[in-house]
């Protein structure tokens, strides 16, 4: 086989196996799991794995690991997808939809699951090519993304890098059509934390505020001032936003509580600046506070640095896009956390944003219970995976060029359609 019809072979593969592998996303977005939790999804993925042949060794509670490639190689590649889903109730109204009450697949990963199990079908036939560049392949099925910590650390405690040079991921992106995958060098995600912020005081009667402690404005004053003053005791550049998204203080009208809670995230694009940034959060809490006389509990959860793609893996993933017959897009730092970040702690890699939006289609957001995503995005995730081991090896894509990465949207102002669209969808 030559260097260019490996490429081929997989968009070939992947183009066999296209209903499947909408069938095979449609059962596991039907039925999602929470993180830990994801037993079902990994058996499901188990079996389809071991009837192609491929070794499975399940993780702890849940999740799973596959190698294949070469037998005894000389760098092994990694490829990792996440298998959980969000606590949020779907409302696509799809005749696939989730059948379990209040969790459903909003993020994604339904998507990045199977596009990896079509990654890893397509690299076992062509195993043989595989033996011959001495590159194994590990797959990664990864439990527990959407909570911190994330199921990144159970992969690494369980030796899941163990022996792996470089690895992949995709994200989903409903902001890119179907058709473009994109693309970036440097930081690509930010570092993100889990804030909890909790007063105490005796309560009383609104009537007195002065015989107690007014609680409630107290943490009417941290929800307001605490993401002011941070910004004022951070660098500008390293973008910090502190935003809460859950707010308990009380029951009664008439009563000034005992206790009151905030919890939020803190999310910044330079890593540097998040790593001493919970010291610098408990000062400013409490001098918040100080002046109501209540006492000031913070709780930070770390949860992940940014993620930073490396030059020579986005290279890689540039042939991998070009070999998939898509359209590599720049694409922008965002404020989101992933924890595919742990991994590039490790072992340089990088991660692609999935188009997955239909061509001319409504553009919606990841973590809401009405997205639909574009399932013409499963083969193009497929193969641009596959192709990243290929692209690692350094092998060209099929017409021996390496492809280029273009401004995101040129697809749809082009008026081109996807390739690798599935049937069906």
């Amino acid at each position: 086989m030559t260097e260019p019809s490996a490429f081929d072979a997989i968009r070939r593969n992947v183009t066999a196996h296209a209903v499947e592998l909408v069938a095979i996303r449609r059962d596991l977005h039907a039925h999602p799991e929470l993180g830990r939790s994801e037993v079902r999804t990994t058996g499901v993925v188990a079996e389809r794995l071991e009837s192609a042949g491929i070794a499975v060794r399940r993780l702890r509670a849940s999740g799973l690991l596959a190698d294949l490639g070469a037998r005894e190689p000389t760098r092994v590649i990694g490829l990792r997808a996440d298998l959980d889903a969000l606590p949020i109730r779907e409302r696509t109204g799809l005749p696939f939809a989730s059948v379990t009450d209040g969790v459903s697949h909003s993020c994604g990963h339904d998507i990045h699951t199977t596009a990896a199990l079509g990654a890893a079908l397509a690299l076992k036939t062509i195993e043989g090519d595989l033996e011959d560049l001495g590159i194994g392949v590990r797959m990664v099925f990864q439990p527990a993304e959407e909570v911190m910590p994330g199921g990144a650390e159970d992969v690494m405690s369980q030796g899941g890098l163990d022996g792996v040079e470089r690895i992949f991921a995709l994200h989903c992106d409903p902001s890119l059509d179907v058709g473009e995958v994109g693309l970036r060098v440097g930081p690509l995600t930010a570092a993100a934390s889990q804030v909890e912020v909790t007063l105490t005081g005796q309560g009383g009667h609104t009537s007195r505020p002065h015989l107690t402690e007014d609680l409630t404005y107290a943490l009417a004053k941290v929800i307001t001032d605490v993401p002011g003053a941070l910004s004022r005791r951070l660098d500008p550049r390293a973008g910090a936003a502190l935003v809460w998204g859950s707010v308990h203080s009380g029951g009664a009208h008439n009563v000034i509580p005992s206790t009151g809670k905030a919890s939020g995230t803190l999310r910044m694009l330079e890593g540097s600046a998040w790593e001493g940034s919970e010291l610098l959060l408990d000062e400013l809490v409490k001098a918040v506070v100080e002046p109501y006389g209540v006492r000031a509990d913070l709780s930070v959860v770390r949860g992940v640095p940014p993620v930073v793609n490396d030059a020579v893996s986005i290279e890689a993933l540039t042939r991998a896009v070009h070999g998939a017959g898509a359209i590599g897009a720049a694409t922008p730092q965002s404020l989101g956390g992933e924890d595919f970040a742990w991994y590039l702690t490790r072992v340089p890699g990088a991660m692609a944003r999935l188009g997955t939006r239909s061509v001319g289609g409504p553009t919606y957001d990841l973590h809401r219970g009405d997205i639909v995503l574009d399932e013409g995005a499963i083969t193009i995730g497929a193969c641009t995976l596959a192709g990243a081991v290929l692209g690692s090896a350094g092998l060209p894509p099929p017409d021996g060029t390496p492809g280029a990465v273009v401004p995101a949207g040129a697809l749809a102002a082009s008026g081109a359609t996807a390739a690798l669209a599935v049937p069906d969808r």
